[in-house]
């Protein structure tokens, strides 16, 4: 639940009853009712879609970027390891039993290194965790499950102990952070090691250490909830909330990322606690309006989650002028890659809003056009102003054409967006949300009817449900009486027949309410 429990009083003008939706689309479903053909309202489920959102945009965020867990081939110093990079370039192919034997044999060096006492016996240490480094680097598939076998765990351990070098607890964190970069079960072979971590992200760690630690626990925390909590439980997020406050570029951004990965949904406990760390708002702020696309991009995902989950979160960031600031970042940017959900439907609504939002449903991303139309369907949701304003603007076009022509996902959003535009909230709780005509005309004119019908011919319950409520809003608010000959045009009696006997009772009821309504035995006997 989220933190401040305020999802309750959210404008409910159309809501949909799919939990698998963004929490705040504000849809323009509502229950049908055999008697009057009305739309009654649908209890409050908003808080439950935007704890819901941030799961869904976490994943759909990895197949846009980069994996939720990510392999670190070079490391936190950067160009000063270029000697790896080549390396990790010319042994890619190299063949994975050669590369497990190396392995094993590494890790035997590394725990006869460990043994070692006396002179020499430190650089004998970073010697052996440098090629099992190594090894765990050169490969798409690198040989975790090798190391693991042998028993790296408890040695990388030994090596992340205070005291010791900061070229070997680099080393060590390299290691570790490629061991969880594996499979789950591979990851959570690291539990031994997260308290020794999560200890290094402190102020008396060298940067190149605490980077590198972070680094770990972010693929650990992008392993799921369980692993997640276990972090959380041990205190990882106040000092990898504080790895964000200095300037520090590299630092910034894996701190960022690992931040992320610790506080994404679907439960809002981590997003609480973010947002409780003294600064945190305005370290965000200050890195949004830096010109580094990159830290950039890694803070917003930062806010995607906060807003999702907190609604603390999202008044403190709105009052700090961040809507502006993601404005701004999008309609600048060249990287597309700031896609950032809004959820919520401030004030500050513009044009210039819209026509950012336009921009990126022009992009070839396929994730940014979705969470774009997104954004414009918690828009559309809102007042009469708002809808007015999208109606108007260049997006109008770009929605009409992307529901015929785009993936189904995509098309599905931009459904939702049109069908808000042409309706407005109902007073009552029980009242019938009046159509706007003007823009039910205009869109109908437009040519999306029948993609909204190939909506209800789709195997998606929810598609399927989208489509018949539009058609029901063109049959009962298209003048003159135009609406059913429109419909059966687009062969409309053909999908809702579909239904008939459909086994999804709502759907079964509503398709068979409009056939009867609109194109029973006295249909056409006027012509």
């Amino acid at each position: 639940m989220a933190d401040d429990g305020s999802a309750s009083n959210r404008r409910d003008p159309i809501k949909s009853s799919g939990d698998y939706f963004h929490s705040l689309r504000l849809l323009f479903h509502r229950e049908f009712d055999l008697a009057d053909d009305s739309f009654s309202k649908v209890g409050n489920v908003a808080g439950q879609r935007r704890r819901q959102q941030a799961v869904t945009v976490a994943k759909e965020r990895r197949e846009l970027l980069v994996r939720a867990k990510r392999l670190c081939r070079v490391g936190t110093n950067g160009g000063d390891d270029e000697d790896a990079r080549v390396e990790n370039e010319m042994m890619i192919d190299e063949e994975q039993p050669v590369l497990e034997a190396q392995t094993v044999k590494a890790v035997e060096e590394l725990k006869s290194a460990v043994q070692s006492q006396g002179k020499g016996a430190m650089q004998k240490r970073v010697t052996a965790l440098r090629e099992l480094r190594r090894l765990l680097s050169k490969s798409e598939f690198p040989p975790i499950d090798a190391a693991l076998t042998a028993g790296a765990v408890p040695l990388l351990v030994q090596c992340l102990s205070f005291g010791s070098p900061d070229e070997q607890l680099l080393e060590s964190a390299w290691c570790l952070t490629n061991i969880a970069a594996g499979k789950p079960e591979e990851t959570k072979a690291l539990l031994p090691a997260l308290p020794l971590l999560i200890a290094h992200l402190g102020e008396k760690s060298s940067a190149p250490v605490a980077e590198q630690c972070a680094w770990a626990i972010g693929n650990v925390a992008g392993e799921g909830e369980e692993l997640r909590n276990v972090l959380l439980s041990q205190g990882a997020l106040p000092p990898l909330a504080r790895m964000i406050f200095p300037d520090k570029g590299s630092t910034v951004r894996t701190a960022a990322w690992a931040l992320s990965n610790l506080i994404k949904g679907p439960e809002s406990k981590a997003a609480a606690q973010l947002v409780r760390v003294d600064g945190i708002v305005d370290a965000i702020l200050r890195h949004l309006k830096k010109t580094d696309e990159e830290i950039a991009t890694e803070i917003a995902w930062i806010v995607v989650y906060l807003s999702a989950l907190s609604d603390i979160a999202t008044s403190m960031l709105l009052k700090g002028g961040i809507l502006q600031l993601l404005v701004e970042r999008l309609a600048t940017s060249n990287s597309l890659q700031l896609l950032i959900p809004y959820t919520d439907i401030p004030d500050q609504i513009s044009e210039n809003v819209i026509n950012v939002l336009a921009k990126c449903l022009r992009s070839e991303h396929r994730v940014l056009k979705k969470e774009a139309a997104w954004v414009l369907s918690n828009i559309a949701a809102g007042s009469i102003e708002h809808k007015r304003m999208i109606h108007s603007s260049e997006a109008m076009p770009l929605l009409l054409r992307l529901l015929s022509t785009s993936p189904f996902d995509i098309k599905k959003e931009v459904a939702y967006v049109l069908g808000n535009l042409c309706v407005e909230s109902a007073e009552g709780g029980d009242a019938r949300p009046r159509i706007i005509q003007e823009h039910l005309v205009s869109i109908v004119s437009g040519g999306c009817l029948r993609g909204f019908i190939d909506l209800v011919r789709s195997p998606d319950i929810e598609a399927a449900r989208l489509g018949l409520q539009f058609i029901e809003l063109v049959l009962r608010g298209m003048p003159n009486g135009e609406g059913p000959k429109l419909v059966e045009g687009e062969d409309g009696i053909d999908a809702m027949e579909r239904f008939q006997f459909h086994e999804n009772e709502e759907l079964r009821v509503m398709a068979n309410s409009l056939v009867d309504k609109y194109f029973g035995e006295d249909y056409g006997i006027d012509e």
